[in-house]
């Protein structure tokens, strides 16, 4: 079975040398004289798993591994965390099973640390985070939140998505932006009137509903692909150049390859390059743009707009899922995107959380029906794009949390 591409961080060698260590010694125990009231964030400590220590991250890709029992789930659950929404909330609408929270990301070779909320909020005091994406994104963010409540209550901002950890001074956002650039839609219905509708995406502009504020961000994270696979006609310079599913004369079909490569594109460099806020720092080289990479859905027997679902019970093993043609193109744009952005970036720093394999062997962890389901809305009552809170959205957060430590200033 064809294996995943594999992407690797930039790790920085480092080989244990009596001399360094002894160096490394002293200077810490010479910081904490010298600054007694400010608190030490040394980089994340990951373990191996043979047990010999060491814990060399240059040796270790945490995004390749497996998932394992975890005795120590949940984390929290709807009564610890109010945020939750309904489409991601599993056991309030019934999911009789709680095996799918019961379970860890372990890289290959090392332990990742659980997610520390403490350690989180001490690193980002008086900093601010955006997600900009789809539902995945606010998927993402409000794992982030939950985990976070464990240190510290989180207040929303009224009428944003947003909520702010005052005691620390860290804000997190939200901003909707399946598409990541201008957006809009000509007809609701679609060109083969299913209710998918049609989109005129200008993909040389990055939406302004974000970009005119990503300047005032410390860190932003990036994720989309699904609203992709939409009915959209592609506009750059102000004229057509193509769609993805129009069905229009004289219009070349250039499928959704086109347009995510294009947005992406688009995005993470007006992210990158996005001047200051007010107020804020007066460069660009204090901003971390985090690119996740897609998570594939997992509808089995039959088609996702149907008969298809998730009901598997438990992970499955690497090489036992493999994503289809599209997806594997839709990861590939997104990885070569971001190295094209990390290239042309002018001071800010990018990252891929590359979390594509570990959720791919998640199958059990969807939704399915267990979820605030709005016929009105939504005509797919099996979600098996989305993640359950607890769950394995909260793999992407260790991963976060890790990075961040990892390569901050």
């Amino acid at each position: 079975m064809k294996k995943f591409h594999e992407i690797k961080l930039p790790y920085t060698t480092q080989r244990a040398i009596p001399a360094a260590v002894l160096l490394v010694t002293c200077l810490v125990i010479l910081a904490f004289v010298i600054l007694p009231d400010r608190e030490m964030l040394l980089p994340p400590s990951v373990t191996d798993t043979d047990g010999h220590g060491g814990g060399n991250l240059s040796s270790c890709n945490i995004f390749k591994g497996e998932w394992v029992p975890d005795p120590g789930a949940p984390r929290y659950t709807t009564e610890t965390c109010p945020v939750i929404h309904g489409h991601y909330d599993c056991m309030r609408y019934g999911r009789p099973d709680l095996g799918f929270v019961r379970w860890r990301w372990r890289p290959a070779g090392c332990e990742l640390p659980r997610f520390d909320a403490a350690r989180f909020l001490r690193a980002m005091r008086g900093k601010s985070m955006a997600f900009i994406g789809d539902s995945l994104a606010r998927n993402q963010m409000h794992s982030l939140v939950c985990l976070l409540a464990r240190a510290e209550q989180p207040a929303p901002a009224p009428r944003t998505n947003a909520f702010r950890f005052e005691s620390h001074g860290f804000a997190v956002s939200l901003f909707w932006s399946p598409f990541l650039v201008r957006a809009v839609e000509t007809d609701p219905d679609g060109p083969t009137r299913s209710g998918a509708g049609l989109w005129s995406l200008h993909l040389d502009e990055p939406d302004p509903g974000w970009a005119a504020r990503a300047g005032e961000f410390d860190y932003v994270v990036v994720s989309a692909g699904s609203w992709f696979f939409r009915p959209s006609v592609f506009h750059v310079h102000g004229r057509v150049v193509g769609c993805n599913g129009c069905l229009a004369p004289n219009v070349t079909d250039l499928t959704l390859r086109y347009s995510l490569r294009m947005a992406f594109r688009t995005a993470l460099r007006a992210a990158a390059d996005a001047l200051p806020g007010t107020g804020r720092r007066r460069s660009r080289s204090g901003r971390t743009v985090v690119v996740r990479t897609l998570s594939p859905s997992h509808y089995e027997n039959g088609t996702w707009n149907e008969d298809a679902d998730c009901a598997r019970s438990r992970p499955l093993r690497r090489g036992e899922w493999e994503m289809n043609a599209v997806e594997k193109d839709m990861y590939a744009i997104q990885a070569e995107e971001f190295g094209a952005a990390k290239r042309a970036s002018k001071g800010a720093r990018l990252l891929l959380l590359d979390a594509t394999e570990a959720m791919a062997l998640r199958p059990d962890a969807h939704p399915s029906k267990y979820r605030l389901w709005q016929p009105d809305r939504f005509n797919v009552s099996r979600d098996c794009l989305h993640w359950c809170l607890p769950g394995a959205m909260d793999a992407c957060n260790d991963m976060l949390l890790h990075m961040l430590l990892r390569y901050r200033n």
